[in-house]
């Protein structure tokens, strides 16, 4: 008689998660892939976080995401990191080992470096990226990789933005990190590339809204590109600002369906099918 087919059980933390379509991505995983297993969306305010990831190490999890706002405190619970991670300080995706401890991987890095078009040259190239949370971390670990000379950070709180700031001038030396105030952004022209990492135009957040104005999208230069990366709602303010900009665009979906394909592999050693998940993701987008 076969052994029993192990049941993987995982799930994503985060606040607010009603957006979330990772459930429906890691459930096409699972099939495409002959695997069997469960993928729970738990909400979790930061003040439960502690408890939350108590419960997920005694309860049978092998692993979780995570998504706004844990992706910097979670990193305080885990007892080893891949190379993108360590490099980020922040972390999107936790292995549950046998013993119970905790390692953490930032496959939100290779989600975006996958999701860039191959004959894009940011080498020497000068970008601005918005907010400075933990998907900023990522998303300046793979500038880093990429060549990129200057990132300007714009925050709408520099208070709290200007310890991330410090660390990723520590981290990524061969880069110069300037950090702005949100409101004193005039101009695009400068920017090779524009990314939002902030949860302006989200659908559970801020559907409507968009992280920059509509004169400002103008301005970025013919060559450049503007990158979201919130996916749901698929065409997102931003997007759509761009588009009647007639300026190159990069929406989120693609990041998110190859960092949780990469999350998948980590946990189960399978490799899903790409195209399934994101046929799956786009059958439950607006």
């Amino acid at each position: 008689m076969a052994p029993p087919q192990k049941e993987y059980k995982l799930g994503i933390i985060g606040y607010p998660l009603s957006h979330s379509l990772s459930p429906v991505i890691q459930g096409a995983a699972f099939d495409s892939a002959g695997l069997s297993g469960t993928y729970k969306i738990l909400e979790t305010r930061p003040e439960d976080l502690v408890g939350r990831i108590k419960t997920l190490q005694t309860q049978g999890f092998h692993g979780f995401n995570v998504t706004i706002p844990h992706k910097v405190p979670v990193t305080l619970f885990l007892s080893g990191f891949d190379e993108f991670a360590n490099l980020a300080g922040s972390v999107n995706t936790v292995k549950i080992m046998e013993d119970k401890t905790m390692h953490g991987y930032n496959t939100d890095v290779y989600g975006f470096l996958a999701s860039l078009p191959q004959d894009f040259d940011l080498r020497g190239s000068s970008v601005a990226v918005l907010g400075t949370g933990g998907a900023s971390r990522a998303i300046c670990t793979a500038f880093s990789t990429l060549g990129v000379k200057k990132v300007d950070l714009y925050s709408r709180n520099i208070a709290d933005a200007c310890e991330n700031a410090e660390i990723l001038r520590t981290k990524f030396k061969n880069i110069e990190f300037k950090l702005f105030q949100s409101e004193i952004l005039e101009t695009l022209e400068p920017y090779r590339m524009v990314v939002n990492t902030t949860p302006v135009g989200m659908k559970s957040f801020s559907g409507s809204q968009s992280p920059l104005t509509d004169d400002l999208v103008a301005t970025i230069d013919p060559e450049g590109i503007i990158y979201d990366l919130v996916y749901n709602p698929f065409k997102t303010e931003l997007i759509k600002q761009a588009i009647r900009h007639n300026k190159k665009h990069i929406g989120g979906l693609d990041m998110f369906i190859y960092q949780g394909a990469k999350a998948f592999e980590i946990w189960t050693g399978a490799k899903p099918d790409f195209d399934k998940m994101k046929i799956a993701a786009l059958e439950n987008l607006v």
